[in-house]
């Protein structure tokens, strides 16, 4: 199925942000209100929010079904050109039985987010739209001491241009997961320590392979398993999945537990390769690493090429994946590229 594609953004647009899982924007309001301009002075948007995305955490934990009809308000809604999420969280599986996917097939546009935003994109997947796994506001948009270039180019080049993606990089300026505490205002201007990039891992395979893009925060895609936005077998053939883990950092017995959870289901075999996003901390690399070898073994799958410790998923900055859209894998030259946009004009 060939995903509809939302319009492009551009200067002067009004995007909507929202709170569909963890009600923090309005728990951390000085934060909220750094992403908020950020989203305004450096891309020129009109930034709006929804009418529950600054409620306190635990009205937003007590109600779903007000988080659902944010999100389908803002779909209806014809002058929002973009729905950006605040923050991920644990429970936002709540909210699919009040999800109408009409509503969403009929007015396709913009969502961003990452982690918990996993099920609003696979509620877009299966709407048949485009949406983006890519950073919310409270992180990327409010990032302690200003943006990274490297998000800034990353939005710039995924949602606001209808040319190919191209070739993506690692981050040359480095990468951080450094816990500031975002409850004290005083750090906000206090940038986070970065860690040396020291490129990504070309963890197998010897060919270039194209496929399109599907995948999520993997503790998530576990809620999905089973419910009706769950795609059938056959929709994941000829794909790239990407995978990555959250902050919690989930031991390596269970991230091989669930790569064979996908094998059985008849995924790996359909997929034509695999990128993984670098873990929270850089936690369990090595062990992610040896446990994907493992799992690839046990499947006669040791010529797929999979790319790992890449800059997506829980670390910062990020490069913006578009689901549905073409990708390549070359393990010849060692690079990877999203062939298409994920927009249009």
């Amino acid at each position: 199925m060939k995903l509809i594609k939302p319009k492009v953004l551009k200067r002067g647009d009004k995007v909507a942000t929202i709170s569909l899982s963890w009600g923090g924007a309005g728990e951390l309001l000085h934060r909220y209100e750094q992403g908020k301009r950020q989203l305004q002075d450096i891309f020129g948007l009109d930034v709006v929010e929804t009418t529950n995305a600054l409620k306190s955490a635990d009205y937003i934990y007590k109600n779903p079904e007000a988080r659902a009809n944010d999100l389908m308000e803002s779909f209806a809604d014809k002058s929002i050109k973009a729905i950006i999420s605040n923050i991920g969280g644990e429970d936002s599986i709540r909210v699919l039985r009040y999800i109408d996917l009409t509503i969403i097939k009929q007015n396709p546009k913009i969502v961003l987010g990452f982690s918990d935003s996993t099920i609003a994109h696979f509620n877009c997947l299966k709407a048949g739209i485009v949406s983006f796994y890519g950073t919310s506001l409270l992180v990327g948009f409010a990032e302690n001491g200003g943006m990274h270039q490297y998000q800034i180019d990353d939005i710039k080049r995924t949602l606001f241009s209808t040319k190919p993606v191209g070739q993506l990089y690692p981050n040359q300026g480095g990468w951080t997961s450094e816990l500031l505490d975002w409850f004290d205002p005083a750090l906000q201007t206090t940038k986070r320590k970065v860690e040396k990039n020291s490129g990504w891992n070309f963890l197998q395979g010897s060919t270039k392979v194209q496929g399109k893009l599907i995948g999520g925060c993997m503790e998530v895609l576990e809620f999905l398993k089973g419910t009706d936005c769950w795609p059938n077998r056959d929709y994941w053939a000829d794909s790239i999945l990407f995978f990555e883990t959250s902050e919690d950092m989930p031991k390596p017995d269970y991230f091989r537990w669930w790569l064979r959870n996908y094998a059985q289901q008849g995924i790996l075999h359909r997929a034509k390769g695999i990128i993984l996003g670098r873990p929270h901390n850089n936690q369990y690399v090595t062990e992610y690493n040896n446990e994907l070898l493992k799992v690839m073994r046990e499947e006669n799958l040791t010529s797929m090429p999979i790319i790992t410790e890449m800059d997506f998923g829980h670390t910062c900055p990020t490069f913006t994946i578009p689901y549905g859209v073409m990708a390549e894998i070359d393990c010849i030259n060692k690079t990877f590229s999203i062939i298409e946009s994920g927009v249009i004009d």
